[in-house]
């Protein structure tokens, strides 16, 4: 299901975040959330109703205020978004991606602690795709 859903505008990223962040909400819920980025009740209204018919959030009606919930994780339209960033960007090069992420902002210490620790287990078990938790 995952590869048959439409990739999501900004505008219907800011909503699914707002959404794994917070769990099913109603709309209301969704654009208090974003009330510092000056969107509009209806105009939050209609992307979700839009996204809604896309496949990427799903509705419950049961209530008076409709509850939406995403259809899709959020580790796996990351997942979804770095591959498409990896073959559209770099030529599939995994390495390429990896150093240009590294030297366009500064990970800090945990970070790179996450990073060392996901490279051994690779090295260890080339097979497994390693876990970012």
């Amino acid at each position: 299901m995952t590869d048959e859903l439409p990739r999501p505008t900004e505008a219907e990223t800011a909503i699914l975040s707002v959404l794994w962040a917070r769990g099913p909400s109603t709309v209301r819920q969704v654009h208090d959330a974003l009330a510092d980025r000056g969107t509009g009740y209806t105009t939050v209204l209609k992307l979700m109703q839009i996204m809604a018919h896309k496949g990427l959030l799903r509705r419950d009606e049961s209530r008076r205020s409709h509850v939406y919930e995403p259809t899709i994780d959020q580790g796996a339209m990351q997942h979804r978004w770095v591959d498409d960033l990896l073959e559209r960007g770099f030529g599939g090069s995994t390495s390429a991606l990896v150093l240009r992420a590294l030297s366009s902002k500064r990970a800090s210490a945990a970070e790179l602690a996450r990073i060392r620790a996901l490279l051994d287990a690779l090295e260890a078990d080339p097979d497994d795709g390693g876990d970012l938790g």
